[in-house]
């Protein structure tokens, strides 16, 4: 019992020295293209990583994004195939797959009001900004695939939290958009006018040393207006 209670200690101490500063979690990310197969997220560092994805901003606060976290290695394979053959699909601790809500975005579906409806705030400003998002609806989102665009814009914050969050953690991922949607939603059995496929996110630890990061400097990404 007290070896064991040592070898817990010893391992948390292990997992608190890898854990990174901002700076140094962004140097270390990257698109990790080859993961270890069998070195295993801890559920620990999978609870902080998905936390950070929950306390992700969104669009109003009405959180349209879903996660599959998937670690079944005959149903990664399968959609592996269906995403060009892409290794890091199919070979990874965890495969986590982003979905947006479709019909619970509508101005029909009772999810807005219901979401408005935990602020602790007055009625009257509930109806406000229950009144906005209505309009805003009416005027941008007026078929799925114009939902898709926009929930998969409030899922992408999220995600990149969920990456900088599995960095500081030593942990890798590689945010994948080449797959046929339509065929993972198939595979996954989605109901698609509830829920679509925004996004891949395979997530685990690196087979290979990151090469160098190349990146534009700050004086081309920014032009500073006085």
């Amino acid at each position: 019992m007290k070896r064991i209670l040592i070898k817990t200690i010893l391992q948390k101490n292990k997992e608190d020295i890898m854990n990174k500063t901002f700076k140094e979690a962004m140097d270390f990310r990257h698109a990790c293209k080859s993961f270890q197969e069998e070195k295993e997220i801890s559920k620990e560092n999978m609870d902080f990583i998905l936390n950070a994805a929950r306390l992700s901003p969104s669009s109003y606060g009405l959180e349209f994004t879903k996660y599959l976290l998937i670690k079944n290695k005959d149903l990664k394979e399968k959609i592996k195939n269906l995403a060009m053959g892409q290794e890091q699909v199919s070979i990874n601790s965890s495969l986590l797959v982003v979905l947006v809500a479709i019909e619970d975005s509508k101005i029909s579906s009772p999810v807005p009001k219901d979401r408005f409806n935990r602020l602790e705030v007055n009625k009257e400003i509930k109806s406000m900004f229950l009144e906005y998002y209505h309009s805003y609806v009416k005027e941008h989102l007026n078929n799925d695939e114009q939902i898709l665009a926009w929930t998969s814009k409030q899922a992408y914050l999220a995600v990149g939290n969920i990456m900088t969050a599995a960095a500081t953690k030593g942990i890798d991922s590689c945010a994948i958009e080449g797959f046929d949607k339509k065929e993972v939603e198939k595979l996954l059995n989605l109901d698609t006018k509830k829920y679509q496929v925004a996004l891949l996110l395979p997530l685990g630890y690196r087979k290979n040393e990151q090469r160098e990061s190349l990146r534009l400097p700050l004086s081309e990404l920014v032009q500073y207006i006085d």
